[in-house]
């Protein structure tokens, strides 16, 4: 999937990876998708959340062994 800007939050425990990926958004268009990469177990249903909460919309959300791939299209 294409993206516009990539987010490494490996390593980092909730809230932690929500809040980059809040501020990233911040700074990018209407539209344009970021890529976040997060090893956070709890950041699959925090990403969902964060989703329908924002208005941003959760493009896609798979697992890769330990790595979870989050793309989110600002809304």
């Amino acid at each position: 999937m294409q993206f516009d800007r990539e987010l490494d939050v490996k390593g980092l425990n909730c809230p932690l990876p929500i809040l980059r990926t809040k501020k990233a958004l911040a700074e990018m268009n209407s539209g344009q998708v970021l890529h976040v990469l997060a090893t956070d177990p709890g950041s699959v249903k925090d990403f969902q959340a964060f989703a329908r909460q924002t208005g941003n919309e959760l493009v896609s959300s798979t697992e890769n062994g330990n790595v979870f791939e989050y793309y989110l299209k600002r809304k």
